[in-house]
């Protein structure tokens, strides 16, 4: 028999945009990612980072881009988070 072969989905490159209430905003970049980690990220990734931080109000754009890997943007997006730059009052 032969093994079967696990489809992969295609990845695209993407950068996310954070908006909060007061209008700052941040831009971090992302790696390939596949549609699945797009909605993850969605869904649940950044809802947990932004409860992490104490954050209210932010919000978040997803754009094709090139960019870097999916490990650093979940740091990326934390560390915004949590330096202030973009943390509302």
């Amino acid at each position: 028999m032969m093994p079967e072969i696990q489809q992969q989905q295609p990845e695209y490159p993407y950068l996310v945009k954070i908006e909060t209430a007061t209008g700052q905003t941040a831009t971090v970049p992302i790696a390939f990612l596949t549609p699945q980690q797009v909605t993850n990220f969605f869904q649940h990734d950044f809802r947990r980072l932004v409860e992490e931080a104490g954050v209210r109000g932010a919000r978040i754009l997803v754009e094709r881009a090139t960019t870097a890997d999916y490990e650093k943007v979940l740091r990326d997006v934390a560390q915004y988070l949590r330096a202030g730059t973009i943390k509302v009052a």
